[in-house]
Parts: structure tokens; C-alpha cells; sequence
């Protein structure tokens, strides 16, 4: 056949076009509907708890998957097929329904993972993520969509990390709460020694198939946790573990800790304890309270065995007991110390201190490594920005800076946003002299640029009374 004219090409690229719209016109349409079925499987999720659900694998549907698909930045970076998201939206209609049929008749086959190494917050180690196809990513956030509808059902109150309407400021609003609302006087900060990388994989189908007897799903899982990982041009087979960076690994992690965690502490361990005893978890981040030294330390003993069992261990740099709490103070003099001891978590410093009346309270600011973090990637942000102009670089600091504040902006952590934000000044400053042909700026006319193009000022999105506010007790 000759080639087609160049006006039935034009009309067909907008017929193309056409459809694309009435897909994404489609997709907000039956939202609701789409949302009625998981809300179905929510209730009877709620009001069955040892129900196992057989037939799930139909609630995962084209429209689920473009929606999904919609919600993965644009931005994100490719897997091993190097496929864009433009170029998955593109090319929707070719690869949506022989994937659904795979999945349907149990022959789905996974994408290799390609593995990338991004740097730990504060720290010069590396940390290993998975970077699934888009259609892949688009598939497993279709799925976690689905399950989660059941485990937001079973999960309880301590857990935070990964889940809907939950958030690290509401994990750590929470703690504040229970050690200064509470007869707390232990803590014991817990870190899980290579994590996601020691899932075991027969313990994650088992805990998966307590609420999912659907064997199409329990498959698709399978696939996913077998699926190859390519690193430096060579595939490895996946034996355990489930890598960092799909939606499945999010919810998987839940629902391991779930049964080996969360469920054990609150259901298990606080029935033979003396004292009152708390546990917030943020993925695998988690501090559990205590009032009784005596109870800590009979839980710490528990806790490694309890972990070795399922193939998780603490990781010692990142595990302590520490007095902590109204009478933490009382207790570090008469251990002839200054000042009781800190905590971290998710990024913060807790300490012990009083307010304006003398009353304890908890306060929190940056820990030292994280802010030391964030000055160096603002640093190689001026590398970045350098070449552009003026108001680009205004605009491409305060989109940093305003995220920045967004999750640092906590009651009692102003002074550290100040650090931030003088420390942009400061770089910005420099930046610009250097590339200015006279050598230098002068301080006024660095001000002229500041007035034109102003940086974010600091500002607390969390005050005290807006953290109390969003505690989950």
C-alpha cells in the first residue's frame, strides 16, 4: 500500500486524539463507580474480619489502570523497556488489554526491575530502588488499590507509613501525644536491618492469602516478587525481598508487619505487661513507649526473637532504650548527666523540654544529618540552576524551599528553617557574583534581586495546636 495522504494522517491523529480525551472524559465519569466497588469491599471487609476474598481479580480494569496510569508523573523515570509515560499513554490501547488477559489467565509475566541507587537522607550510603515499567507501576498501583480496600480494614491505629489519610506528621503528632500525654518514661527507637530486601517471600503469600483466596491475585503477586532485577547490564533472579519502588512493595511491607509487629505488640505483648506500652510504625521506622523500665526491657528481648522468625533483624546503630519522657530529666541527673537523651524519627530530633509555664513537653527539630543533607542538595541545586535566568532560578529555589517547609515546618523547629533559608541566601548570593562580569554583587543589589524575585520566608505548616489536631490516639 502507498502511503496514506497527508490528510487522512491529519485526521487520523485526531481521531487519536479524539479518543484520548473521551477515555480521559470516560475515566471521570465512572470514578464514582469504580470507587462504589471498593467501597462494597471495604464494608464487608469491615464487617467480616476472617472473610477471604475468592474474586478480585475483575475490579482491576482498564479504567483502573488509565487512572492509575494518569497518576504517575510525568517525569518518572522509564524501566527496563525504556518506555516514557507519555509513551505508555500513547500507546494505552495496545498494551492494556493483552496484560489484563495475562493476568486473568494466571500468565502474567513481570518486568524486570531496573535497580538505581539514590542516597539515605543524612547519610553517605545508598540506597537500592526498583524502577518497574510504567505499565507495570500503572498494573501494581491498580492492584494495591484494590487490596487496599480489605487491609485498610485490618491495619491498626500504631501503623502509619504508605497508607491513605496517614502521613509522617500524623505518625509523629502521635508520639508527641503519648509520651507527653501519657505515664511514658521509655522509648525504644528501632530501625529493621535491610528491611525490604529480607522479606521473605513464602511468609508474604501466607500473611497475603489470610484475606486473599483469589488465586489470580495471589499469582500476579508471585510474579512480582519473583521478577528479575537488572543491575549493570545483568539480570539477577529475585529470591527474596521485595524492592523498593513499586506500590505492591509499600503494601506487601505493610501487611508483613502487620502480622509480625503491630499485631504481636498490641494484641500479644501488652496483655503481659505491667505498665502502659505504646507503638507507632512508619514502614519499617518504629518507636515503642513504655512506663516501666522492667517491661521495655523484657519486649527488647522478645522483639529480636520474635523478628528472627520471619527473617528480620534490628539494626543495632539505629536500636536504643532510652529514659524519655516527663521524668526523663529527673532521671539523667541523677545519673549525673546534663540533659536526658534524644530520640529520631523520620527525620526529626525529639527531645525532652518545657514550655513557656514549665510544663514538659516534646520538641522536635531537624535532625542534624538531614539538614546537613538538605544544605548539600541546595548547594548542587545552584550547580544546576546557574545558567538560568533570574526569576527561573527564584521560581526553582522556592519550589524547594517550599516543600522543605511543608514537611520540616513543625511546632518548636522554626530556627532550623531559618538555617535553611539564610543558608539560600547565602549560596544564592554567591552564585550570582560569581558569574557576574564586574566579580561581585554588592548586599544592595542583592537586595534590588530579592525585592523583584522574593525567596519563601520560613513558615510553620504544623504550630503546636495543629499537631495535637491530627494525632491518631
Amino acid at each position: 500500500m502507498g502511503k496514506r495522504p497527508a490528510a487522512v494522517e491529519s485526521f487520523v491523529g485526531n481521531m487519536d486524539s479524539i479518543q484520548r480525551e473521551l477515555r480521559s472524559f470516560m475515566q471521570r465519569e465512572e470514578s464514582p463507580a469504580m470507587e462504589t466497588g471498593l467501597e462494597r469491599i471495604a464494608a464487608k471487609a469491615r464487617c467480616e474480619p476472617a472473610l477471604r476474598f475468592t474474586s478480585l481479580a475483575h475490579y482491576i480494569t482498564q479504567d483502573r489502570v488509565w487512572t492509575n496510569l494518569w497518576k504517575i508523573p510525568n517525569h518518572s523515570a522509564a524501566g527496563v523497556d525504556g518506555q516514557t509515560v507519555a509513551e505508555a499513554k500513547e500507546s494505552f490501547d495496545d498494551w492494556i488489554e493483552p496484560m489484563l488477559q495475562s493476568v486473568h489467565r494466571r500468565g502474567y509475566q513481570a518486568p524486570n526491575i531496573r535497580r538505581v541507587y539514590i542516597p539515605k537522607p543524612g547519610k553517605q550510603e545508598m540506597r537500592p530502588l526498583g524502577v518497574p515499567t510504567v505499565a507495570d507501576r500503572a498494573l501494581q498501583r491498580s492492584t494495591a488499590e484494590v487490596l487496599s480496600a480489605i487491609y485498610e480494614q485490618d491495619f491498626l491505629p500504631c501503623s502509619f507509613g504508605g497508607r491513605p489519610e496517614r502521613s509522617a506528621h500524623k505518625a509523629l503528632a502521635t508520639l508527641n501525644e503519648v509520651i507527653a500525654g501519657g505515664k511514658v518514661s521509655w522509648v525504644m527507637e528501632a530501625d529493621l536491618k535491610n528491611f525490604f530486601g529480607s522479606l521473605d517471600h513464602s511468609w508474604i503469600l501466607r500473611f497475603v492469602e489470610h484475606r486473599v483466596g483469589d488465586p489470580r491475585l495471589i499469582s500476579l503477586i508471585r510474579r512480582w516478587l519473583k521478577a528479575g532485577i537488572l543491575e549493570d547490564g545483568k539480570v539477577h533472579q529475585n529470591e527474596e525481598g521485595t524492592p523498593q519502588g513499586g506500590s505492591i512493595s509499600v503494601l506487601l511491607s505493610n501487611v508483613y508487619l502487620h502480622y509480625v509487629l503491630d499485631l504481636w505488640f498490641e494484641r500479644v505483648v501488652k496483655r503481659h505487661l505491667q505498665g502502659e506500652a505504646y507503638l507507632v510504625r512508619y514502614i519499617d521506622d518504629f518507636v515503642m513507649c513504655f512506663q516501666n523500665q522492667s517491661d521495655a526491657l523484657r519486649v527488647q528481648d522478645a522483639l529480636r526473637k520474635r523478628l528472627e522468625k520471619f527473617g528480620l533483624a534490628l539494626e543495632p546503630t539505629k536500636t536504643k532504650l532510652v529514659a524519655f519522657g516527663r521524668f526523663a530529666q529527673r532521671y539523667a541527673s541523677h545519673h549525673g548527666k546534663r540533659r536526658p537523651e534524644t530520640i529520631y524519627f523520620l527525620g526529626f530530633t525529639l527531645y525532652c523540654t518545657c514550655n513557656l509555664k514549665g510544663n514538659f513537653k516534646i520538641g522536635m527539630r531537624t535532625e542534624k544529618s538531614r539538614l546537613r543533607r538538605s544544605l548539600a542538595s541546595l548547594q548542587d541545586l545552584m550547580r544546576q540552576v546557574r545558567h538560568l535566568s533570574i526569576r527561573e532560578q527564584a521560581e526553582k529555589l522556592n519550589r524547594v524551599l517550599r516543600g522543605h517547609y511543608a514537611y520540616y515546618g513543625i511546632a518548636g523547629n522554626f530556627r532550623a528553617l531559618q538555617t535553611v533559608h539564610r543558608a539560600v541566601e547565602r549560596y544564592w548570593r554567591k552564585m550570582l557574583s560569581s558569574r557576574s562580569r564586574s566579580g561581585g554583587i554588592t548586599w544592595e543589589a542583592f537586595q534590588e534581586i530579592k525585592k523583584r524575585f522574593p525567596l519563601m520566608r520560613p513558615k510553620l505548616h504544623l504550630p503546636y495546636r495543629a499537631l495535637q489536631a491530627i494525632a491518631v490516639l
